[in-house]
């Protein structure tokens, strides 16, 4: 073997990041040269420096020819060196699904998004859905079939021919009542409220015993309300069917003969001859959707010469009048 002559520069050896050129170096004096490929078997293009050095000169390379590649570097996936070139991979159908070897994230592509074409989930999960939106399916065929079969909620109001007046005093009737009180009241109140729910009449009257009186003797009013959005017989049932329960005084009575159901409304706080104290009576109607009270009540004291009739009397009285006002009430124009 020849040596190196002395003042050589020492031989250099190729780094990974150069380039290679367009043939293999050629070894320095008295060293055996590497054993290359055939013409077959070199690639097409220049392949860049190894990473290491190069293989053994007893590893014989294979004889299969190198695929020509695209690119002016070898695949990424082909080892270092002039090992044997990578078969070409086939284009996939779908040019959006999946990479053979999954992506690096995990199970998405860049982006963040899945894969088109992705199978639908299976497991709890995918069951879950499953379910919800199955359950939102037949909610909604319920919902649908629902008002398919009851429909609209428009039932008609039942007024039973009522109407609602501004002015309702002068179809109030309280005839029963001036054998006591004979002096006329000049200014009733009259109140009505007219709305797409509800409409509302109120009348009060002052009852005097003489013209000499300065204030009332007694207290009159009558109210009528028309529903015309919702029916009033629950709450109607349940207001006067239970009012003794506000107070102690009160007694209440399901009287027959008018409308669908009335009640009558007592009170009485005096005893024996001593007239100090209240006495009250109210006659509520429902009939169909409209809710009419009759009210009479008198208070008095041992400073006033005041003589109240009895509670008993005055039922006869509201009973008589309120048959004839709700008659007046069917009869006349409304508001």
């Amino acid at each position: 073997m020849t040596e190196r002559p002395e003042g050589a520069p020492p031989q250099q050896q190729p780094q990974p990041q150069d380039q290679p050129s367009a043939s293999p170096p050629v070894p320095p004096p008295g060293q055996a040269p590497p054993q290359t490929p055939t013409q077959a078997e070199i690639p097409a293009q220049p392949a860049p420096a190894p990473a290491q050095t190069p293989a053994p000169a007893q590893a014989q390379a294979p004889t299969q020819a190198a695929v020509p590649s695209a690119y002016p570097y070898p695949n990424p996936q082909s080892p270092a060196g002039y090992g044997p070139p990578v078969a070409a991979t086939t284009a996939q159908a779908n040019p959006y699904g999946q990479p053979p070897g999954g992506y690096p994230s995990g199970g998405y592509p860049p982006g963040g998004y899945p894969p088109l074409g992705a199978p639908p989930a299976t497991g709890a999960g995918g069951r879950a859905v499953l379910w919800a939106l199955v359950g939102a399916a037949v909610a909604s065929a319920a919902w649908a079939g629902g008002v398919f079969l009851l429909g609209k909620d428009d039932t008609e109001a039942d007024l039973r021919g009522y109407r609602a007046k501004s002015d309702i005093c002068p179809s109030v009737d309280y005839s029963s009542f001036k054998n006591e009180y004979p002096e006329e009241d000049d200014a009733p109140v009259n109140n009505s409220l007219k709305h797409a729910a509800i409409d509302q009449s109120y009348c009060s009257i002052s009852l005097k015993e003489s013209s000499s009186s300065t204030i009332s003797d007694a207290y009159f009013s009558v109210q009528m309300d028309l529903h015309k959005k919702t029916d009033p017989g629950p709450e109607f049932t349940a207001l006067w069917s239970e009012y003794d329960q506000r107070y102690d005084d009160y007694e209440v009575e399901k009287v027959d003969g008018f409308g669908d159901e009335a009640y009558l409304i007592t009170e009485d706080t005096t005893s024996g001859d001593d007239t100090s104290g209240s006495r009250s009576a109210t006659l509520a109607v429902r009939d169909g959707w409209m809710t009419y009270e009759m009210r009479w009540s008198a208070y008095g004291s041992s400073y006033d010469n005041v003589s109240m009739p009895d509670v008993d009397e005055v039922v006869e009285w509201l009973k008589n009048d309120t048959n004839a006002t709700l008659d007046n009430l069917r009869e006349s124009d409304g508001i």
